[in-house]
């Protein structure tokens, strides 16, 4: 028996509620779809073709017919996206591609593209169907039930005669197609010998997509399953691969920083004298802010540095939940726990940067086979290590501990701001030529965003000569009004139930000696209007959100009168309180607007004429070229819109995706879990919004992959944990073009490896 008696039943309670909630095809209807595959891209079938009907046929992304959109993005009733993803890189992973922009045929590699005739590029298409060919003939003389050595053999062959297709994930999938009775449905081998260590196996040694194979239909085998129903089912059960590190802590040290960590929930490293590190981010420029900070405060030779960067920019980037964690004092472990959260900083602390887990396990053990001894952050790699890892956690719920812990003023001297660029630069000249402004758009187009930056921006300059990010905290008060600061400037949101009273002066009740009387009460406005006049050399700036949703005659009343530049400084008489009342001149407003709710031509002719307006449309380009897991977000946003404005009608363009959902903190999401929160809590809801109850045209904008049009709902169930790679393939099948933008090709020739360590690093958990 392969599988403990405790493992056989935890695998068929998961099979059953998967058949129960027809999350996995009965066996029927799962031979019927090998069955189609085989008939359109058989090896008879392609035997048959040649030319340009060959390449069309297997490698045209846009043609919804081809091979390479049936592997990746295919998902219907006819065929669905069951039999394991190949999601990820650009569409150089199919060794050819067709370029969008130019109808021109590419390979190469992502660093170095070439152009290819259409001649070059079918004899590119025939090697790749008679390597496929090839393969079909190795594994139909592969022995059933074959054993580790027939599937080492086969991945030798493989990798002799059809090295073009047997590489690739796109080849084994193709091949597992064919072949269900002999190859699993995985088609990334760190996937394969992920599943088989949280089945408590440890897989054959050597490299290849091949190798182990034997063993999952072994295991099928066992259960009397088909392989796409195992792996459906660890799929689901045990999620996507994740890391396993070892985090040393100094030897004899475990009794100091051990519990800090223990009691806290977290695990921790040193080198204090760096600060926060919350902006650091997956790519070269941190690493070298990270190396520079501790040449300054941690001095030493070239090669410690770069051993302690490493360590430092791993356990920021490379580990992530749901990760495994194994604080360890020599080849000691304390304790195995996983990942919940992100990096946080606790000032004080001489182990201050740490990572959230839950414990699994508080049990003292020793790894079997001794690996990264020396070293402060290391990627657990060894089989035997990982197997015995999951051994010890199989089954146990996380471990109840306490929780973890979180984490001179200047003066006015003069009012000369200088000028900003872009659009904070024509929001800055409009409130110098009008003195208020409102900035309209779709929903996430960084309408709120940009009206506190810009005038914390103006408001810092003003006073400090300096950007409000540039500040001291006191300094920054000074602007916010926080700390008994006088707030140079404010916020306030307009709603249906907001009124004159509120903004400018009503009576409020008050409790006096248990009786209940209604005084005079300033309102917002008045009162920054009152402090500006104090202090008539430095400028005060209302932000007035949503300022559509108010009714803005009633609000405004007289107001609208002095507020124009020129009548600035006039009086006019309150009507409660009979008092004159000036509008100061250093008094600037910014409102916002989303014009999916309201369009710009309903509001108040008066008040239009008195405010000036800028636009806000989504903006891609702000993305940066930012692509998370092979989701280039520039094209996809702007694959997302282009669906909207053909599908939605009338009023569609102010009903688009604003690009500030893929923003976090003002810079592009670096984090999968993080765009998927953004697509799952902000994005689907507001289309749901959009499309209301119409899930024909929800599915034409988002994809039947993300919308189930017959039950009427949206597949939320690809937003769990283990479902990742079918929500990526659902996100980038808005578009299967996605794959071929510049922006996917360049990030997948500037990628860094998940983890950049070498095993004679001096162990230096609590550098200080």
């Amino acid at each position: 028996m392969i599988l403990t008696d405790k493992l056989i039943q935890d695998l068929t309670h998961w099979r059953e509620r998967l058949l129960t909630e027809s999350n996995i095809p009965p066996v029927a209807r799962l031979k019927e779809y090998y069955a189609t595959f085989r008939l359109r891209f058989g090896p008879e079938v392609l035997a048959n073709l040649d030319g340009e009907a060959l390449l069309i046929a297997m490698h045209n992304h846009g043609d919804h017919d081809s091979l390479v959109y049936w592997l990746e993005f295919k998902n219907d009733d006819e065929f669905p996206a069951i039999f394991g993803s190949i999601a990820g890189g650009s569409a150089l992973k199919f060794g050819i591609y067709k370029r969008r922009e130019t109808g021109l045929w590419m390979t190469g590699s992502p660093q170095r593209q070439q152009e290819l005739t259409t001649a070059e590029a079918i004899e590119v298409a025939r090697r790749h169907r008679d390597q496929l060919l090839k393969g079909v003939e190795l594994l139909e003389q592969m022995p059933a039930a074959g054993s580790d050595a027939d599937y080492r053999q086969l991945q030798e062959q493989l990798d002799e005669q059809a090295p073009l297709v047997s590489q690739k994930a796109w080849g084994h999938k193709y091949f597992s197609l064919l072949f269900p009775d002999k190859l699993d449905d995985y088609h990334n081998a760190d996937y394969q010998r992920y599943h088989l260590i949280k089945l408590l196996q440890t897989p054959p040694a050597g490299e290849g997509r091949y190798l182990v194979a034997g063993r999952f239909m072994a295991i099928a085998d066992e259960l009397k399953w088909p392989i796409n129903h195992l792996t459906s089912v660890l799929n689901e059960r045990d999620g996507n691969p994740h890391g396993y590190w070892r985090i040393g802590i100094t030897p004899g040290d475990a009794g100091g920083h051990w519990p800090v960590m223990r009691d806290t929930n977290c695990v921790a490293i040193g080198w204090p004298e760096l600060g926060d590190l919350s902006d650091i981010k997956s790519n070269q420029e941190p690493k070298e802010k990270i190396r520079e900070a501790l040449t300054t405060h941690y001095p030493g030779g070239p090669q410690m540095i770069g051993r302690r960067t490493r360590v430092i920019f791993n356990f920021m980037t490379a580990i992530s939940e749901p990760g495994l964690v194994l604080p360890t004092e020599g080849n000691r472990v304390l304790g195995i726990g996983r990942v919940i959260g992100d990096y946080y900083f606790v000032a004080g602390s001489d182990v201050p940067h740490r990572l959230p887990v839950e414990w699994l396990s508080l049990e003292e053990w020793m790894p079997p086979s001794p690996e990264g001894l020396d070293t402060t952050v290391f990627l657990v790699k060894r089989p035997e290590n990982l197997v015995e890892i999951e051994r010890k956690i199989w089954g146990a719920p996380p471990i109840p501990v306490t929780p973890s812990v979180s984490a001179p003023v200047g003066v006015a001297t003069k009012f000369r701001p200088p000028r900003l660029e872009g659009i904070p630069g024509r929001v800055q000249a409009i409130l110098e030529r009008k003195r208020q402004v409102i900035l309209y758009g779709p929903p996430g187009t960084g309408k709120t965003y940009l009206a506190g930056q810009v005038a914390r921006d103006l408001a810092a300059l003003a006073h400090f000569d300096r950007l409000f990010s540039q500040l001291e905290p006191a300094e920054q008060a000074v602007i916010t009004g926080e700390n008994g600061g006088d707030g140079r400037v404010r916020l306030v949101a307009f709603h249906p139930a907001y009124g004159y009273e509120d903004f400018m002066e009503g009576y409020r009740p008050q409790a006096l000696q248990g009786q209940l009387l209604f005084e005079p009460r300033d309102g917002t406005f008045k009162q920054l209007c009152l402090t500006a006049a104090a202090n008539p050399e430095a400028p005060y700036y209302l932000i007035i959100d949503e300022i559509n949703r108010g009714d803005i005659p009633r609000i405004f009343g007289e107001l609208l009168t002095v507020l124009e530049k020129d009548k600035r400084g006039q009086a006019i008489i309150l009507p409660l309180t009979g008092q004159p009342f000036r509008v100061p001149d250093n008094v600037y407003l910014i409102g916002t607007m989303n014009t999916a709710d309201r369009s710009i031509a309903l509001l108040d002719a008066a008040l239009r004429r008195r405010f000036g307006f800028i636009e806000l449309m989504p903006d891609a380009r702000l993305l940066q070229n930012t692509v998370v897991d092979s989701i280039p977000l520039g094209p996809w946003l702007e694959a997302m819109n282009a669906a909207i404005r053909i599908h939605l009608g009338r009023d569609a363009r102010n009903r688009q995706i604003g690009h500030a959902y893929l923003l976090d903190q003002g810079l592009p999401l670096t984090s999968f879990n993080k765009l998927a929160r953004a697509m799952q809590d902000d994005i689907l809801p507001l289309l749901e919004e959009y499309c209301y109850e119409d899930y024909v045209t929800l599915a034409r904008i988002l994809g039947t992959a993300l919308v189930d049009v017959q039950q009427q709902r949206l597949r939320h169930e690809l937003f769990e944990p283990n479902r990742k790679d079918e929500l990526i393939q659902a996100l980038k099948a808005i578009d299967p073009n996605l794959d071929t933008s510049p922006e996917a090709i360049a990030a997948e020739a500037q990628s860094v490896p998940d983890a950049d360590q070498d095993g004679d690093e001096p162990n230096e958990a609590t550098a200080s």
